[in-house]
């Protein structure tokens, strides 16, 4: 029988080479011969995100990733959770372990009982896991009958996988395998648990920290963490959802399926407002004991940090103040004069791409009682427009300023510190997978912006997932430094929100073609979305956070 042979190209060095049908990529990685500091984890494959076990049977072109790229590093991520799991299951059966959220370069975990594991129990667990490293278990990907897998996680007590296969039913689920043990991972793993080599584990508040290599830094790896502020939001906001009764997507497709949908939202928003309420209340203390006469919102892209600027307005109206908003957006520089990073891109992200000399010249006039022209950005034409109605602060204003760098200390030299209350803003995601696979707030983030932007900005899909690497740069560079200067910290995510962007998400993803590098991204963002049940929006209140990204809102941006 003649041989079928076909051509593959290997966008990290140009190379091409001509390979027999069913050549795996772990094969094609043997004779392409990079020059790779770091083991390569996954594929990129005709713009498809595949594992290194993945046959070829068609012309294709190959891009390899480590874990310095972001979805090597999410390979890395889940492939470590894997081990975890399986050390995790054999060492303490009779205990559930949670994967609850990243924190810096690693993540927390937590049992079901919140007992905490001795130095001891640590220590075993640590010797565990290094233990299936070394033993370079392969990890396999398969194809089988739901029912067949569905009776393997019930062998293991993997409920939560289980309530996840009952609401999303389909003939045939892909499950992975390491040493006997099955897990559900949505996306790729590496070929064997030998790649995951440095992580470190402690004990953490009554968890325990899993500590991995630096993305930029994989040499390094960082064995503490110092984010307490935003630990602590995490927390709250776990232990309500787990109250709720929807700590998984399988969980919540749950209630959705059982009519509860209208429950869920009434419930999540109102623990919004009486966040906010609360922040308001904070204020108005600070005005009070330190002449607090401005709030700083600062967060990540999509966190939702104008809606949020706009409720906290109404509840400091409630609380007898005269709350002022202007938006850092609106003291870009024109487009043309906006810096570039590395790629030649225009770089949204950096403090130079704000007028800080505007800025702060209308702030010192504005605390002087002067009357004051501000600007508007136009995202479409890329220049600065002037409001015709100029602005002034009475001795009852507070002034609300709303942008990534809020926190930045370089942003606003012209106000004293005392004068500041910081917030820092984001959307922690909280609902995850199933126990061990967490669903990361950056996914969650890029559903809002991609609907957002497709909706008011007139950017498709295409454009922001281009943008997103740029974007998450810019985040760990100017944003996440400076999150645990906040006064105050407020988690925007709601827990039913995924199932209500998965329908107005999908088609915006779909049209991405499959000729782009992005629709890797798509193509994994539209797999993500179908493990969720769709809510409809028709009960999600105007004043909703959740409005400025899916349209709706009774403010007026």
């Amino acid at each position: 029988m003649q041989v079928q042979m076909l051509e593959l190209i290997c966008l990290n060095n140009g190379s091409r080479l001509s390979i027999e049908a069913g050549t795996s990529l772990m094969d094609v990685l043997s004779r392409v011969q990079l020059d790779a500091p770091y083991p390569i984890l996954a594929a990129r494959v005709n713009n498809r995100y595949k594992p290194l076990s993945y046959p070829i049977f068609k012309p294709v072109t190959v891009e390899f990733l480590d874990v310095r790229s972001y979805e090597g590093y999410r390979v890395y991520q889940r492939t470590i959770c894997f081990v975890l799991q399986m050390a995790v299951t054999q060492l303490f059966p009779e205990r559930r372990l949670r994967v609850r959220h990243t924190l810096g370069s690693g993540f927390y975990c937590e049992f079901d009982d919140h007992k905490a594991l001795s130095g001891e129990e640590i220590a075993l667990l640590k010797d565990r896991m290094g233990e299936i490293v070394a033993e370079a278990m392969p990890i396999t990907r398969e194809k089988q009958l739901a029912e067949e897998v569905r009776a393997v996680y019930e062998r293991f007590g993997f409920d939560d996988r289980v309530e996840l296969l009952n609401t999303r039913p389909y003939l045939y689920r892909t499950v992975n395998y390491m040493g006997g043990m099955p897990g559900y991972f949505y996306g790729v793993l590496a070929p064997s648990s030998a790649y995951v080599s440095k992580f470190d584990v402690a004990p953490y508040y009554n968890g325990l920290y899993i500590s991995l290599p630096e993305r930029g830094n994989p040499d390094k790896v960082v064995r503490s963490v110092s984010l307490d502020k935003m630990f602590d939001i995490f927390h709250e906001y776990q232990q309500w959802i787990d109250i709720m009764g929807v700590p998984t997507v399988g969980d919540l497709n749950r209630r959705v399926m059982e009519g509860d949908a209208s429950e869920l939202i009434k419930i999540a928003e109102a623990f919004h407002e009486n966040k906010i309420a609360s922040i308001a209340r904070q204020i108005a203390d600070a005005n009070i004991n330190r002449g607090v006469r401005m709030a700083l919102i600062s967060g990540p892209s999509s966190s939702g940090k104008t809606t949020f600027s706009k409720r906290l307005g109404v509840q400091l109206r409630v609380l007898g103040f005269d709350p002022v908003l202007i938006a850092l957006d609106d003291y870009f520089v024109d487009r043309e004069h906006t810096p570039r990073d590395e790629s030649g891109d225009y770089d949204y992200e950096a403090l130079e791409a704000i007028d800080l000399d505007a800025l702060n010249d209308h702030l010192r006039r504005l605390s002087a009682g002067e009357s004051v022209e501000i600007p508007r950005y136009n995202f479409i034409t890329g220049k600065r427009q002037w409001h015709e109605q100029p602005l002034k602060l009475t001795e009852r204003s507070i002034l609300i300023l709303e942008g990534i760098h809020a926190l930045n200390p370089r942003l606003t030299p012209s106000v004293e510190d005392d004068q500041k209350f910081k917030i820092y803003i984001s959307c922690f995601t909280s609902v995850a997978m199933d126990n061990f696979s967490r669903i990361p707030t950056t996914d969650n983030r890029l559903l809002r912006r991609t609907i957002r932007d497709n909706a008011t900005r007139g950017c498709n899909a295409l454009s922001t997932l281009s943008r997103w690497p740029s974007v998450r740069r810019g985040e760990e560079k100017h944003i996440f430094p400076y999150q645990e200067n906040a006064d105050v910290m407020f988690n925007s995510s709601l827990f039913y929100e995924i199932s209500v962007l998965r329908a107005i998400a999908e088609p915006v993803l779909r049209e991405v073609a499959d000729t782009a590098p992005e629709y890797a991204d798509a193509h994994r963002m539209l797999c993500f979305l179908d493990n969720f049940v769709p809510i409809q929006p028709d009960e999600i209140p105007p004043t909703s956070l959740l409005r400025e990204f899916i349209g709706g809102s009774s403010f007026k941006y």
